[in-house]
């Protein structure tokens, strides 16, 4: 038996500390804020609830593993898990207006034909279909497995070069390639192939590996948590404590201290010494063992308590696309502050339990751009309500009230071909890094997969 300290009670630890308790080691979680959850927060005000974090969830498959190998229980015994149908609406400058079915990729070539054109459906999926190239060629490596040595070539599939082209050198291949040759530039298509990005703090020049996000969703489908994504995280917490795990929260991990150039244990805020035979960190800080990766871009989330039942045929994900797409697309890809009219994702859950009754209604806003110190989000919100109504979505009568949340800092996922996120084995003996920052990259399911390689390289007591 090892004794383990994980720093940070985020959804990488709690998952880290649910697996290493289950394989036999003395588990303590030191975390700073006074609850678990990390950036699966919650927001509680006059009968509203709000996830302050993810609304939804990719590949539910990682904490099915998680729930099976720590309790020999299906996920769907600990919460309500249901799929969203469809899985988003999609409002666009023309006028366009897009839905699209969850997991079916035959249902989005159709309704891209539909709202686009014969033949959009097709020119879709043949990029989708090189997305599927790149997830088996990727999986493994940057999802599953310790990150190997060395930096991974992108492995999207280019088509053939025609023309004078051929003749050039071959460069790096981004997403905006893959707008401008594959999709023809077409502002709908192009809009819908680097929302998926943006969502993860990606910009266009990303790898053209990153069309996997688009497969990944468009083939595994998007759920949501009954009760919110917070009850996700409740019940991680709760396997947590049932497999042994001790939480101390409060207690800010000021650092790792080492013996002989051994992880030994960790130094709180308070002065206090916790001695461990292996330290697990989540946390982006140099005195924790390492730096939080680079990238600017932040999120802005809007949180709206709204007056009225939520209307009959509501969709649970609506995405309000950017007036100037190019303008936007620079604006991410230099970083710039609360840009105007950007693309906003809408959540409007059909849950009871977020909301006093069934005469009011709660909304989140979400936009991923650069934060900076200084900006007024207040009138920012004011902003994005102007911009939906703009979009035929006017909420702006309904609001009983708002509140803003930002972050600075977006975790990207590890993309071949691209900056890869820091390994879960350091440098130090005993010390392991796990989370948003750490491989395999940013996202519900990649931290859930960040404690799963980190406890498989641990091993049972």
């Amino acid at each position: 038996m090892a004794r383990i300290v994980i720093i940070g009670a985020g959804m990488a630890g709690l998952a880290a500390a649910a697996r290493l308790g289950t394989l036999g080691h003395r588990v303590t979680v030191c975390e700073a804020a006074p609850t678990y959850g990390g950036m699966v927060g919650r927001y509680e005000r006059d009968g509203f609830a709000f996830d302050t974090g993810p609304g939804v969830l990719n590949l539910p498959a990682v904490y099915r593993d998680l729930a099976l190998k720590s309790g020999r229980e299906p996920l769907e015994q600990l919460v309500d898990l249901v799929p969203v149908e469809p899985e988003s609406r999609h409002l666009f400058p023309d006028g366009t207006d897009l839905v699209l079915p969850n997991a079916s990729r035959g249902g989005v070539a159709k309704a891209l034909d539909t709202a686009f054109g014969a033949g959009s459906g097709d020119r879709w999926g043949e990029v989708t279909n090189r997305g599927r190239a790149v997830w088996e060629a990727t999986r493994r490596p940057l999802m599953e497995e310790p990150l190997p040595e060395g930096r991974l070539a992108d492995p999207y599939p280019r088509p053939p070069r025609r023309g004078p082209a051929k003749w050039l050198p071959r460069g790096s291949y981004t997403l905006g390639d893959v707008a401008r040759r594959e999709l023809g530039d077409h502002p709908g298509l192009t809009a819908l192939l680097t929302e998926y990005a943006t969502r993860f703090g990606l910009g266009p020049d990303a790898p053209a590996g990153a069309t996997v996000l688009a497969y990944m969703e468009q083939s595994f489908g998007v759920w949501y948590v009954r009760g919110g994504i917070r009850a996700l995280a409740d019940a991680v917490f709760r396997r947590c404590e049932q497999r042994g795990a001790e939480f101390r929260f409060g207690t800010r991990v000021a650092e790792v201290l080492t013996a002989g150039g051994r992880a030994c244990g960790v130094l709180t805020a308070d002065g206090e010494r916790i001695d461990a035979d292996l330290v697990l960190s989540s946390s982006p800080d140099p005195g924790l063992g390492w730096e939080k990766p680079g990238g600017g871009l932040g999120r802005v989330r809007v949180l709206l308590a709204l007056r009225g039942a939520r209307p009959e045929g509501t969709v649970h994900r609506t995405v309000v696309h950017a007036g100037g797409a190019d303008w936007e697309r620079d604006a991410l890809l230099h970083e710039e502050s609360v840009p105007e009219g950007p693309t906003v994702q809408v959540l409007r859950p059909d849950d009871p339990s977020l909301v006093p009754d069934a005469d009011h209604e709660a909304v989140t806003l979400t936009v991923t751009c650069g934060v900076r110190e200084g900006d007024d989000l207040d009138a920012y919100a004011g902003h994005l309500l102007d911009h939906l109504a703009k979009s035929g979505l006017d909420l702006r009568e309904r609001v009983l009230w708002r509140e803003v949340r930002s972050t600075a800092w977006v975790p990207v996922p590890s993309l071949a071909g691209g900056t890869l996120n820091p390994p879960n084995g350091t440098g130090v003996p005993g010390l392991y890094r796990i989370g948003g920052g750490a491989h395999p990259g940013g996202g519900l399911a990649r931290v859930g997969m960040s404690a799963s390689i980190t406890a498989g390289l641990i091993g049972p007591a």
